[in-house]
């Protein structure tokens, strides 16, 4: 398998620099970085970005994740390896993700119990971090984007966290 083109975060010029300003952004609430890292893991799942899917599983792994919680990220409604926080908030990364699947897209439901959890600046932190890997989701799934062992150079202690392979 072959990208289709460059990406064009890559090829764009400042399209990389607004991006990760754009992520960056996102972990100045006090979320904790695990559940921005759940978070960008569901929904790379979701939309099927090899890419993302492979750097935030190798992050949440460097970050001293145990595997299971890793490895069920998919199925996190049966498992009790997730917080009431977690949950809410990966049930709202997902019904954020699935706009389209539901005429009530983010229930008050699941937007209610986020709230049970975060704070308001926390709550506008986990929706920017949704928007903005959906975003790189996006593009790196419609270019076909390929992962491989080059993603570890983008995240410090991947290396010696994931054996190669």
């Amino acid at each position: 398998m072959q990208p289709r083109i460059e990406n064009p975060v890559v090829t764009t010029p400042g399209a990389m620099q607004a991006l990760q300003r754009f992520s960056a952004a996102t972990k100045r609430a006090s979320v904790p970085e695990t559940t921005l890292l759940l978070v960008a893991l569901r929904a790379s799942q979701i939309n099927g970005c090899s890419v993302c899917v492979d750097m935030h599983s190798r992050e949440l792994k460097a970050l001293g994740e145990p595997d299971q919680r890793i490895l069920t990220v998919a199925a996190w409604r049966e498992t009790s390896y997730f917080t009431d926080a977690e949950r809410a908030v990966l049930a709202l990364t997902e019904a954020a993700t699935r706009l389209a699947d539901r005429s009530d897209p983010v229930s008050d439901e699941v937007w209610d119990e986020a709230a049970r959890h975060f704070d308001e600046p926390q709550l506008g932190s986990i929706v920017l971090a949704i928007a903005s890997i959906n975003a790189w989701n996006r593009i790196n799934a419609t270019t076909r984007q390929i992962t491989g062992e080059w993603i570890t150079q983008w995240i410090p202690g991947a290396q010696e966290a994931v054996p190669a392979g």
